[in-house]
C-alpha cells in the first residue's frame, strides 16, 4: 500500500511539473508594481525616482534565509515622443539589486549594480528590503542631450526572480522556477 502511495506522489509531482505549475505561489504575487515615479534633474543630468513595492512574499524570505539570494532586475527606458508614428528611445538601462542574507553574522547585503555596485549593510530585513526596492536618483542621461520643449516618456518594469535553487534541490525538481515574478512597465511623460 505503501508503494502505491509513492508512486501516486512521485506521478502527481512530475503531472505538475509538466504543466508548469509551481508550489507555494499564491496570486498576490503578480502584484508587485513600481510606484511613486519621478523623473527630475540634476545641474547635468535627468535622474529618476520611484520604489517597487509588494515584492517579496514567503518562499522568498524563507529562501533568503537559507541560504539563496534574492535578485530584482531593473529595466528604464527614456523616449522621446515624436510626429511620426513611433517614439525616438533615447537611453536604456538595466541593472540588478541583489539581497543576500548571512547566517553566521546575522546581516543582509544588498548589491546596488546601478551605483558602482554599491553594497549596503543591514541588521534589519525591513531596511534591507526598502533599499532593494528603491530607485534613487538614478542617472538617465545629461540633459544636453534632450531638447527644451519636447515631451519625454520615461517607463521602468522590474524582474523578481531566483537564478538557482539550492544544489540539493536542482536534481529533484530542474523544472521549478522560484518566485519569477515580471511587473508591468511603468509610464511618465514629462516636458523638458
Amino acid at each position: 500500500m505503501a508503494h502505491k502511495s509513492i508512486i501516486f506522489f512521485v506521478t502527481l509531482l512530475f503531472l505538475a511539473m509538466l504543466t508548469g505549475l509551481s508550489f507555494g505561489q499564491e496570486d498576490n504575487e503578480t502584484d508587485a508594481v513600481i510606484t511613486d515615479l519621478t523623473a527630475t534633474t540634476s545641474d547635468t543630468d535627468v535622474l529618476l525616482f520611484g520604489t517597487l513595492r509588494n515584492s517579496f512574499n514567503e518562499e522568498m524570505i524563507e529562501g533568503l534565509h537559507s541560504g539563496v539570494p534574492v535578485h530584482f532586475s531593473f529595466f528604464v527606458e527614456l523616449h522621446e515622443q515624436t510626429n511620426t508614428w513611433s517614439d525616438k528611445l533615447l537611453v536604456s538601462h538595466s541593472f540588478t539589486h541583489t539581497l543576500t542574507y548571512d547566517t553566521l553574522k546575522e546581516t543582509y547585503r544588498v548589491e546596488l549594480e546601478e551605483d558602482n555596485r554599491k553594497i549596503l549593510y543591514f541588521t534589519s530585513l525591513l531596511d534591507a528590503q526598502k533599499a532593494l526596492n528603491e530607485l534613487n536618483g538614478i542617472k538617465m542621461l545629461p540633459l544636453s542631450r534632450l531638447t527644451p520643449d519636447s515631451t519625454y516618456t520615461l517607463q521602468v518594469r522590474a524582474e523578481l526572480f531566483n537564478k538557482t535553487l539550492p544544489l540539493s534541490l536542482q536534481h529533484v525538481v530542474p523544472f521549478i522556477s522560484w518566485w519569477d515574478i515580471k511587473t508591468d512597465w511603468q509610464k511618465l511623460k514629462f516636458k523638458y
